[in-house]
């Protein structure tokens, strides 16, 4: 991730997407590294959390993106990618769901 923000893009104020599970996306280091100067967006796994995930898992997986990147603001949850046909609607609405009520108990 940091050879992307080398100054060389002016303008360059969001990431999506923020993909947790590949090399040099962890989501405590991005945000200590560039959360005062980038917008994260994404966060939720499309490739093992929301296909073979529970929904107890799902909304684990949500609660705790959310608390890694969502502080100070700049944040905004999502999954990685597209959400594929293997994905389970109800860890679908899981995510959406958990967002929504962890989001009000934060405020």
């Amino acid at each position: 991730m940091p050879s992307y923000y080398s100054g060389k893009f002016p303008g360059f104020d969001a990431i999506n997407p923020v993909q947790v599970a590949a090399r040099g996306m962890q989501p405590e280091v991005l945000k200590a590294e560039f959360g005062d100067r980038l917008t994260f967006w994404g966060g939720i796994d499309t490739q093992r959390i929301l296909p073979f995930g529970t929904v107890e898992e799902v909304r684990a997986e949500v609660r705790r993106i959310i608390d890694i990147l969502g502080p100070g603001g700049g944040f905004v949850l999502n999954s990685v990618h597209n959400i594929q046909g293997d994905v389970p609607p109800e860890n679908i609405v899981a995510m959406f769901d958990e967002a929504r009520s962890y989001r009000r108990n934060l405020m």
